[in-house]
């Protein structure tokens, strides 16, 4: 009989046989290929989709853009959020390390809705009617919801002619400077307390004597007692500024027609970001609750972050940290009276659906906060 050479697998050399087994040599050693090879190919198909997949520490962003707001009291959260890093850090917590917050120089409504819807920005601050415009009109599109309130905090109704002892005292000389005609906060508080006390028919009654004015400006027209405005419906700090004047009262608040605290500002994003990026958006919501946290216990940190943003506004630490000492100035993530504001929203008609609860207006993370 014959012998043949045959390679033995996995010795790696040659060995004495007879003919009669080099068939079944040939064979298992074509076999002993073959698996291997087959193995390789099904963890190559299966790795494959892999391949399409980010990690998961990078799937979601890696850079989010928020605009700071219009500045001032309200807006402090994001002050506190960026001065510290918060959003990056509790990223980092949540498995993404390397994600990089731009925060925008943008300030109000329209130009930071126009962000948020067209991308230029993921989350957008500001107060509760803009907010609830926003979320009625996108209910069948972009579904822009609320992540938390930021702030609630009055705004004052202060007044220098001898004459206004109240609102109703206004008349056709009168001028009240609001950041925005029919629209801002400080014109549909007074639309709120024109239909309570006048009637529905009457929600408009004080629109014909307000005028556009920024808070700084406002400030300076009523203190000079030029003429040019009688009264100044503002917010902290401005309000404070104000009443240094012995010549300048209080005749309303924002507080007194809502019957209690009330959002001043609030942040908010759209389904599809939350969707999409459940660690960061998670992040953001921790880091407003950290920043909260850090302007509660430490007011005269806050005060300083505060007045570091105002640039040349000419208001003081002291000023600042007696606003922080203020008890009708809360920072809170729960939502106050939001669902007022949409009620009266949808009767006047500047909205097309009434949500059944403040809950319809937020996300699901905040809705076990006792919010109204």
């Amino acid at each position: 009989m014959r012998t043949v050479a045959r390679l033995t697998t996995g010795r790696g050399r040659y060995t004495k046989g007879t003919k009669q087994n080099t068939k079944s040599t040939r064979t298992g050693y074509r076999s002993k290929l073959f698996v291997p090879f087959v193995s390789s190919i099904v963890l190559l198909v299966v790795s494959l989709p892999s391949c399409n997949k980010a990690p998961a520490s990078t799937a979601e962003v890696s850079e989010i853009h928020i605009p700071r707001g219009a500045g001032g009291v309200g807006f402090l959260p994001l002050l506190v959020m960026e001065k510290y890093s918060l959003i990056e850090r509790q990223a980092k917590e949540a498995g993404v390390p390397n994600l990089r917050v731009k925060w925008i120089g943008l300030g109000g409504p329209a130009v930071m809705n126009d962000a948020l819807l067209s991308g230029a920005a993921d989350f957008i601050a500001a107060g509760p009617p803009a907010f609830i415009i926003l979320w009625d009109r996108t209910r069948d599109s972009a579904k822009v919801l609320g992540v938390a309130a930021m702030s609630s905090l009055p705004m004052y109704l202060n007044v220098r002619s001898d004459h206004l002892k109240k609102l109703d005292d206004v008349s056709e000389k009168d001028k009240i400077a609001v950041t925005a005609v029919k629209v801002s906060i400080p014109s549909l508080i007074m639309q709120m307390y024109a239909r309570n006390k006048y009637g529905a028919a009457q929600l408009s009654r004080f629109d014909k004597y307000t005028v556009t004015m920024s808070h700084p400006d406002g400030v300076v027209a009523l203190l000079s007692g030029s003429g040019a405005i009688d009264a100044h419906f503002t917010s902290p700090p401005f309000h404070q500024r104000e009443r240094k004047d012995p010549h300048v009262r209080t005749i309303m608040t924002s507080d007194e027609v809502m019957g209690g605290s009330t959002t001043f500002t609030m942040l908010s994003t759209t389904t599809a970001f939350r969707e999409k990026n459940p660690r960061v958006y998670a992040s953001v919501l921790k880091a407003l609750d950290e920043a909260i946290d850090i302007i509660v216990n430490d007011k005269e940190d806050a005060a300083d972050i505060l007045l570091a943003s105002t640039g040349e506004g000419g208001f003081t630490r002291d000023e600042f940290i007696a606003l922080m000492n203020d008890p009708s100035v809360k920072f809170t993530t729960a939502p106050e009276n939001v669902m007022k504001y949409a009620e009266f929203m949808h009767d006047a008609g500047s909205i097309q659906k009434r949500p059944a609860s403040w809950k319809d207006l937020f996300f699901p993370e905040i809705q076990d906060s006792p919010g109204s």
